[in-house]
């Protein structure tokens, strides 16, 4: 692959950063973009790994790589700039936080290069926001116990999203001392079928898999998922935070094993919804293993019955019109899939789908 391909990728992910409110890493990639095309510290990290799978693969992990040199100290004069390790971004020239990553990712390029190796984990909690979005729409009047099946959970904290607060004016969903607080849920009004205040979820059952699994009650596991963070997004690391203490008090299973195989082991339960949901990793299953997962999707809602129903949610990347969209999708048994909602990639805020959508 071209040095210049992955210049564009890295300014790819620069324009997606900016518009996803990090001008922080919007400013390092333009750079880190020029250092690569000019053979600096950033082309000596990244060669061998232009080929890695996903478009935004290397640049986030090159991100994530250098974000954990400066939560473990390793970088001091870099975490002057990033407002996670209690530093501050010029908002008028973030760029300036450039020469102190630079020297950063040549200081430490075994470390960089070894963080290349790694999947990009994020585990956005704030995702959940669309999935309970998407549970409460299938529940309806129903009053069951909920078998959770997560796909990619990667640390399992989207297992937890029972414990989780979601709130915005006219609708409240969980916990309201929760840990971890989704406020501003909806843009505008929430959609008529969410309710204004939901009755507590039971999940009585919770698990998933995901090829790379990390622990979150772990040192290396909870540093991967606070280095994949965006580190001037105090939100999602207050979010990230909650969520870390619920998972040292609430018992979740992550197996280390693809997502066709997983599922084809699970049945549904009489006296209980079996729910199986993912959010943005269909992207990273191959084509050949997703047509799988969906033959035992289409099993599970063929098997599923009044008294022990199926449901699947999905809260994932689709083409809509021209444009790609972050859409919440919901099936319930063999019924038809509904397009419900649209959100921002991290799943804060969401607002209703557009009418005349239809599934693909």
């Amino acid at each position: 692959m071209s040095i210049e391909h992955t210049v564009a990728v890295f300014e790819q992910q620069a324009v997606a950063c900016a518009e996803l409110g990090s001008p922080l890493y919007a400013a390092l990639l333009h750079a880190a973009a020029a250092d690569v095309r000019e053979g600096g510290p950033c082309a000596a990290a990244v060669a061998g790994h232009e080929d890695d799978a996903g478009p935004q693969a290397v640049a986030l992990r090159l991100l994530g790589g250098v974000h954990a040199l400066v939560l473990t100290g390793r970088a001091p004069e870099l975490a002057a700039h990033y407002p996670s390790a209690g530093g501050s971004v010029d908002p008028a020239r973030p760029d300036t936080a450039w020469p102190a990553f630079r020297q950063a990712v040549a200081d430490n390029l075994p470390w960089v290069r070894d963080w290349l190796t790694r999947p990009p984990q994020t585990n956005e909690v704030g995702r959940s926001n669309l999935l309970i979005a998407g549970l409460l729409h299938a529940l309806g009047e129903r009053r069951l116990p909920i078998r959770l099946i997560e796909l990619g959970s990667s640390a399992g904290l989207n297992q937890l999203a029972d414990r989780f607060h979601c709130s915005s004016p006219g609708y409240s969903c969980g916990p309201a001392d929760s840990p971890v607080q989704l406020p501003d849920a909806w843009r505008g009004t929430p959609p008529s079928w969410l309710p204004a205040r939901a009755e507590p979820l039971a999940f009585a059952e919770r698990r998933g898999c995901d090829l790379a699994p990390i622990d979150p009650r772990s040192a290396e596991g909870s540093l991967a998922l606070r280095a994949y963070l965006w580190p001037d997004q105090p939100a999602r690391t207050a979010r990230l935070e909650g969520a870390l203490r619920l998972a040292a008090e609430v018992p979740t299973r992550v197996e280390a094993v693809g997502a066709a195989d997983f599922l084809a082991g699970a049945e549904v339960a009489e006296g209980m919804l079996t729910v199986v949901w993912h959010s943005v990793m269909r992207q990273y299953v191959p084509a050949e293993e997703w047509a799988r997962v969906e033959d035992e999707l289409a099993r599970l809602a063929a098997s599923s019955s009044p008294t022990a129903p199926f449901v699947h949610v999905a809260f994932e990347p689709r083409r809509i019109g021209d444009r790609h969209r972050f859409v919440l999708a919901v099936r319930s048994g063999t019924g038809p899939v509904e397009l419900l909602a649209e959100a921002a990639p991290h799943g804060l805020p969401a607002w209703p789908a557009e009418p005349g959508w239809t599934a693909a």
